[in-house]
């Protein structure tokens, strides 16, 4: 009896939220609590939840685009949120330390953590393929071309029965890669014969909007069929000899060397005139297919920000003919500075420079300061390796940003440290903006302020600090790693 009451109390308390909310009608994001989450997300077929603090920046940031994706996909998937500074009992028992942290939920259960976008088009996107089955069943041909006619690419598994064990084991791997791509299956092997496939098999179908006499649209999997197989096929198959390169494949496709065109791409509303540039691009790429530099086509308007922060692109150099970059998987940069030419053979001209190692790399830098014979070097990207890296010197080197309050509260006593050591020959207390300057290879500056120490002659080992930040901190460390001992005001500090 005592549980049947506790049950219609707990029933009257949600109803009471749930019905609060609708009135206020702010928001499409169901906002859960400790007394609440089990039950609701027991009724959620798929949920995203964000976790978050409401004094975390990042969080804040995230607010607006989670919104709007609500609002979206709204009777597909549910978006939630729990605030974790005053529902310590689920944020605890989900082991959530960082925020905002989302998570994926199925009838309850967690699923995974969702590691996709964070723009309010790449969640709509990355939890539309959450909805739903791991690998939508097709009936018929119908079934199969509207299926494929996507913007993204789709693999199709063609089987003989609903209980054959090939069809098993693709839909385990379908299970496992959904994030990533889009499955279907059937089992009319009728289907398959259009395609040359006689037997039980996988088909990848690329983009309609991609297809090109340059490169199959339909790739059959020859390889040994199980999950490790399936992986390896759609991997090196899925994006072509030169995919379209967007703010939500961005991460998947820069993880090798690659080259992108950046144009008025639009397949929406010009796609003739997109693929005009891209068929270029793709006749230049397919004589370079044997090399390990990679392709890709984008939006010049999508990348507008990043072209002109890390290329140094200006809004008087955009012009009609297609911008190209080469980004390494080193985060080395490289641009194009001449026009791309009709024919191809401006690109084809860049390119054997690249392969020849001719090309100079471009590197994002402040002007190099007239003056710099302040206590604490100003270091900009040309001149990093001469102060950083000066063999002779240790350098205890601090990468900021000009609007950063941490940076602007710390100033005072870097510039009292640099100060202190003004006189010593050994070591150089400085400065880098990083919002204004490329951040070399090795040094993981992903908030400010971060600072490394880099020691003399071992240059490529520098050190995070991690150190309190007054000035007797800095020196308490320094005279732990400083290569020799420290000269304090014109005195040699004993050790």
């Amino acid at each position: 009896m005592a549980d049947f009451v506790s049950r219609i109390l707990l029933f009257c308390v949600l109803s009471a939220v749930v019905w609060s909310s609708v009135l206020a009608g702010r928001s499409d994001v169901m906002e859960l609590n400790d007394l609440d989450f089990d039950y609701i997300a027991d009724e959620q077929e798929t949920m995203l939840v964000k976790f978050y603090a409401p004094w975390c920046g990042h969080c804040k940031k995230l607010a607006p685009e989670f919104e709007a994706a609500a609002k979206r996909l709204k009777g597909i998937v549910t978006l939630a949120k729990v605030d974790c500074t005053t529902n310590t009992e689920v944020c605890g028992r989900f082991g959530i330390n960082g925020y905002p942290t989302l998570k994926i939920f199925r009838n309850g259960a967690e699923t995974s953590t969702y590691d996709g976008p964070r723009s309010s088009d790449g969640i709509v996107d990355h939890m539309k393929k959450q909805a739903g089955p791991d690998s939508v069943l097709l009936h018929n041909e119908k079934d199969l071309e509207a299926f494929i006619n996507h913007i993204d690419a789709s693999v199709i598994g063609v089987f003989e029965s609903s209980d054959s064990p090939q069809l098993v084991e693709f839909l385990k791997g379908a299970g496992l890669m959904r994030d990533s791509f889009r499955f279907a299956h059937t089992t009319d092997m009728q289907l398959g014969l259009k395609y040359d496939l006689a037997s039980e098999g996988v088909l990848l179908f690329r983009p309609p909007r991609l297809a090109s006499k340059f490169e199959d649209s339909v790739v059959q999997h020859t390889g040994p069929f199980s999950i490790t197989g399936l992986r390896r096929f759609i991997r090196d198959n899925i994006y072509g000899i030169c995919p379209h390169l967007t703010k939500e494949n961005k991460d998947q496709l820069r993880k090798r060397d690659l080259l992108t065109a950046y144009y008025d791409l639009d397949y929406l509303r010009n796609p003739k005139g997109s693929n005009y540039w891209r068929n270029r691009v793709l006749k230049v790429a397919s004589q370079y297919k044997d090399h390990s530099l990679h392709f890709s086509v984008a939006n010049r308007h999508d990348f507008i920000d990043e072209l002109e922060e890390e290329y140094g692109l200006g809004t008087t150099e955009v012009s009609d003919m297609p911008f190209i970059t080469i980004r390494t998987r080193l985060g080395h940069k490289y641009t194009m500075r001449e026009e791309f030419t009709r024919d191809g053979k401006s690109l084809e001209m860049f390119l054997e420079d690249y392969f020849a190692g001719r090309l100079k790399r471009y590197v994002k830098s402040q002007p190099v300061p007239a003056n710099n014979n302040g206590p604490v070097k100003v270091v900009v990207a040309d001149t990093f390796e001469e102060i950083v890296n000066d063999p002779e010197k240790d350098v205890l080197i601090e990468f900021y940003a000009p609007w950063c309050g941490h940076c602007k509260k710390l100033e005072p006593k870097y510039e009292e440290l640099g100060q202190e050591l003004y006189k010593d020959p050994s070591i150089v207390i400085a400065k880098m903006d990083a919002t204004a300057n490329d951040v070399p290879q090795g040094y993981d500056v992903e908030g400010f302020p971060t600072i490394y120490f880099v020691p003399a002659l071992r240059k490529d080992e520098p050190k995070r600090y991690e150190g309190g930040r007054e000035v007797k901190d800095f020196l308490t460390f320094l005279k732990r790693e400083a290569t020799n001992p420290l000269v304090l005001k014109g005195a040699k500090e004993e050790l």
